[in-house]
């Protein structure tokens, strides 16, 4: 990002830090944050469930919890797999 703005690289890493800090807030009040031509950062609930422990077999109870989703935007879904 550094040198295609042509920023020094401690001005590149602020810019993205801070990004990265903004959509970290707004997820962790429940809100989404959309970044134009990347895409949408939501939450979703996770239900409780059962695993296992791979290393001994043992059935384990794992605790209900919040997960960050990502949804690409239309312009990165094309970037990646164009048609």
């Amino acid at each position: 990002m550094a040198e295609t703005l042509g920023l020094p690289k401690t001005k590149a890493s602020l810019a993205v830090a801070t990004v990265v800090n903004v959509i970290g807030s707004a997820l962790s009040r429940g809100e989404r944050a959309e970044v134009g031509g990347l895409g949408v950062f939501v939450t979703a609930e996770r239900a409780a469930r059962k695993g296992r422990n791979p290393a001994t077999g043992e059935t384990i109870d794992v605790p209900a919890t919040r997960v960050v989703k990502f949804r690409p935007a239309r312009g990165l879904k094309e970037a990646v797999h164009p048609e």
